[in-house]
C-alpha cells in the first residue's frame, strides 16, 4: 500500500519513487510533443497516482493548490484526485465543499487537460451545485476555453444520480456543435449516460446539427437501426 502525505513536496517525492522509464515511454506515445505543449510526465501509472491521492485525502487545500501548480502531469492528476476523494467523503463539511469548488474554478488554468477535468468535475463542481442554482455551469458552457466548456457538461452528469437530467440536456444544446473535439466527445458521452427516453427526444431535434464526434458518442449504445438513422441525419 502506498503511504499518504499531507504536503505537496511529499507527494512529489512519492511520485518520483513510483516513476519508471517504461511508463514514461507510454505517456510520450500517448501524448506526442506536438499535442502536449508544456505538459511534462514523470512516468507514473495513473492507478498509482490515484492510490497515492486516496492515501493523501487529508491534504490541506493550500498544499493541493501547490500540486496544481506543478509542471508534472501526474502531480496535477494527483491534486484533482485528492479533490475528488475529498468531495466524495461524507465527513466533508459544506464549507470544505465550497472551498473545493472555488479552488477548481479559480485554478482551472492548471486543470488543463481532458483527463484532469473528468477526474474532478462531477463531484467537485456538479456535487457542489446539486442543491444550488446551476448558472455557473451555463457560464462555463459559454466560455471561450474548451476545457471550461468540458467541465460544464461533465459536471452536469452528477445530476443524473438524482434523476435530474434537465440541465445536462440544456447544456448539451449549447455544446451540440462545439468546434473542439474534446468538448464534442464529452457532450456525446454525457448524452449517452443520460440515455432514453430523453436521449432520443434530444436527438430527434438536434442530430442534424450536432458535431459528428458528439453524435457518434451519443448513439453508441442505441440499437443498430436507430443508431444508423441518427447518423444518416447528420
Amino acid at each position: 500500500m502506498v503511504a499518504g502525505t499531507r504536503t505537496a513536496g511529499g507527494f512529489l517525492a512519492a511520485l518520483e519513487s513510483l516513476s519508471s522509464d517504461d511508463e514514461l515511454r507510454k505517456y510520450k506515445r500517448a501524448f506526442p510533443l506536438a499535442t502536449r505543449g508544456s505538459d511534462r510526465f514523470l512516468g507514473v501509472p495513473m492507478g498509482s497516482v490515484f492510490e497515492l491521492a486516496r492515501a493523501s485525502v487529508e491534504m490541506p487545500l493550500d498544499e493541493v493548490e501547490r500540486l496544481l501548480e506543478s509542471p508534472w502531469h501526474e502531480a496535477r492528476a494527483g491534486a484533482v484526485g485528492i479533490m475528488d476523494y475529498q468531495a466524495r467523503l461524507r465527513t466533508t463539511t459544506p464549507e470544505q465543499r465550497r472551498e473545493l469548488y472555488e479552488l477548481y474554478l479559480r485554478r482551472h488554468d492548471r486543470i488543463d487537460s481532458w483527463d484532469l477535468v473528468d477526474r474532478a468535475a462531477i463531484h467537485v463542481v456538479g456535487g457542489y451545485l446539486a442543491d444550488r442554482p446551476r448558472d455557473p455551469l451555463y457560464a462555463l458552457a459559454r466560455s471561450s476555453r474548451p476545457l471550461e466548456r468540458r467541465t460544464a457538461i461533465v459536471a452536469s452528469m452528477y445530476f443524473l444520480g438524482t434523476e435530474d437530467s434537465r440541465d445536462l440536456f440544456e447544456i448539451a444544446e449549447l455544446l451540440a456543435n462545439d468546434p473542439d473535439e474534446s468538448v464534442q466527445k464529452a457532450t456525446g458521452w454525457a448524452l449517452r449516460a443520460a440515455g432514453n427516453p430523453e436521449l432520443e427526444d434530444f436527438l430527434d431535434h438536434w442530430a442534424p446539427r450536432m458535431a459528428r464526434v458528439a453524435l457518434r458518442y451519443a448513439v453508441e449504445k442505441l440499437p443498430k437501426v436507430t443508431r444508423e438513422r441518427y447518423l444518416k441525419a447528420s
